[in-house]
């Protein structure tokens, strides 16, 4: 007996008969709860950034509309609802939530230098968008067979540059610009309007790196130019006609009298760097590339000893800004031309730097003054008495082309500002042309061309299909937006 019991527990052991289909059950039904909550949480998880990736992408398109008041517009266009631009097919009944998009006034970009301007008065942009989605085999386990995902994106208008530029800022300074501008915009003189804006500009601009508190110190340059060791954008003013190079500083220096205008000289197409000609000296360029209009990229005024800023009026109180002083009709091919010259020169001396005309005018070229004019020919080709509109076209499109003329590798962004440009003019050109066409003509690109028609004499036709506004204040603040690009930031900022 004592022998059986041993023996029997043995044989228990040893046997191993039996069926594994009971357990096999419950192992296969634990693999597949496994892989249907791996799949489902994969597939909840790609929906979700394709949402989020769509959110993003909504609010940026919104962000670089602002301060506009399409800014809302934009954001809904480029949404996940069904009919928009980044709507899926696999997210349907994708909605936008009740009231979002959301425009904001953070005070932290205010802080940062990006005012809530007119007429969004905001300067970022919030959009949240939610969808419902089926969970797989999320009933089977006696869960949730749906689940809504939210997501959110907050972006700052523009702000952040795309690249350093050397800006090249040419002004008509013809009489017409001592007209009234008599409309709701801007009642005063033309050129006091046209230095409004361009002061927005640069307010707009970064004059150094956003990561220092301040610019540093400034080193005087060649026609007034002062500059930080760590520039960004740099910004020079340009004019016609001509002034004389040792009178060129009263257009900064506060010393209450004007410049003394010269005819009109002739830069050479393709030139590597700007040189004043004729004798006296005579210059396009007033004042050099500048980086000194505001002490830090943050300040919210401008630089009150900085010559540009006191070039275009945003200097001391006490010091008259440039001034139109006309005389010798309008020709301006040859102000391209030598903008285009001096920032090849800039861009040579900071690699990597992306260069911008910007031209403000009526567009009205033909002097028929034969000593304004100079030594030009009468063929029709720069530089000649005839054909002056055309020129000034051709000027800008050689700059607005890689390598044309030896102008550098990088083509130059050229934007045209048509200020009250009439509805007939260039009279010197054949075949005709207007002065609204010629504007158009030499913007680098349909949407690089703006158009102040309200102002006194201008051609109510001389619209932008692209840009429409008429405010120049907008104009210049959608110019340098047009510089930079929106960018997402943290949706807990305030």
């Amino acid at each position: 007996m004592k022998r059986y019991i041993p023996s029997l527990i043995t044989r228990l052991y040893i046997d191993q008969s039996g069926q594994m289909l009971p357990v096999m059950t419950f192992i296969v039904i634990g693999l597949l709860a496994v892989v249907a909550l791996s799949l489902s949480v994969g597939l909840v998880y790609s929906e979700y950034r394709e949402l989020q990736a769509a959110t993003n992408a909504s609010a940026l398109a919104g962000a670089q509309q602002l301060p506009n008041s399409t800014a809302t517009a934009a954001a809904t266009s480029f949404s996940s609802v069904a009919g928009s631009n980044n709507s899926f097919g696999n997210l349907k009944n994708v909605t936008m939530v009740a009231g979002w998009p959301k425009l904001e006034c953070l005070t932290t970009l205010s802080n940062a230098g990006m005012a809530c301007a007119a007429p969004a008065n905001a300067n970022a942009i919030q959009v949240k968008q939610q969808v419902t989605v089926p969970i797989l085999f999320g009933g089977l386990f006696g869960g949730s067979v749906n689940t809504t995902l939210t997501a959110t994106a907050t972006a700052s208008m523009r702000g952040a540059s795309v690249a350093p530029y050397n800006v090249a800022v040419i002004v008509d300074a013809t009489q017409s610009m001592n007209d009234t501008d008599s409309d709701s915009q801007c009642s005063t003189t033309r050129i006091a309007c046209a230095l409004q804006g361009i002061r927005v500009l640069i307010q707009a601009l970064a004059p150094c790196s956003a990561a220092l508190t301040n610019c540093g110190t400034v080193t005087s340059g060649a026609y007034g130019s002062g500059n930080v060791a760590n520039s960004v954008d740099r910004v020079s003013l340009f004019s016609f006609p001509n002034m004389t190079t040792t009178s060129a500083p009263d257009d900064y220096g506060c010393s209450g009298t004007k410049p003394t205008k010269e005819p009109y000289t002739f830069p050479p197409a393709g030139a590597l760097s700007y040189t004043p000609l004729g004798s006296p000296a005579a210059t396009y360029e007033f004042v050099g590339f500048s980086s000194d209009y505001k002490v830090s990229d943050t300040a919210a005024s401008l630089n009150t000893a900085s010559n540009f800023s006191k070039a275009v009026g945003g200097g001391v109180k006490t010091c008259d800004p440039m001034s139109a002083p006309g005389g010798e009709g309008t020709y301006y091919a040859g102000a391209i031309y030598a903008a285009q010259s001096a920032l090849v020169a800039e861009q040579s001396a900071n690699p990597g730097s992306q260069n911008v005309i910007i031209l403000i005018s009526d567009g009205n070229a033909g002097t028929t003054d034969s000593g304004a004019m100079g030594s030009a020919g009468s063929s029709g080709s720069y530089p000649s008495t005839k054909n002056q509109c055309a020129q000034a076209v051709t000027a800008a499109q050689n700059a607005a082309t890689a390598n044309a003329y030896g102008n550098g590798a990088v083509p130059t962004k050229v934007y045209a500002v048509a200020y009250g440009a009439e509805a007939s003019g260039c009279g010197t050109d054949n075949p005709a042309i207007t002065p609204c066409q010629t504007m158009q003509k030499i913007a680098s690109a349909p949407q690089n061309f703006y158009s102040d028609y309200t102002a006194k004499g201008g051609d109510s036709t001389c619209i932008s299909a692209s840009q429409p506004t008429t405010n120049l204040n907008q104009i210049f603040l959608d110019i340098a937006g047009d510089l930079t690009v929106a960018r997402l930031i943290p949706n807990g900022t305030t």
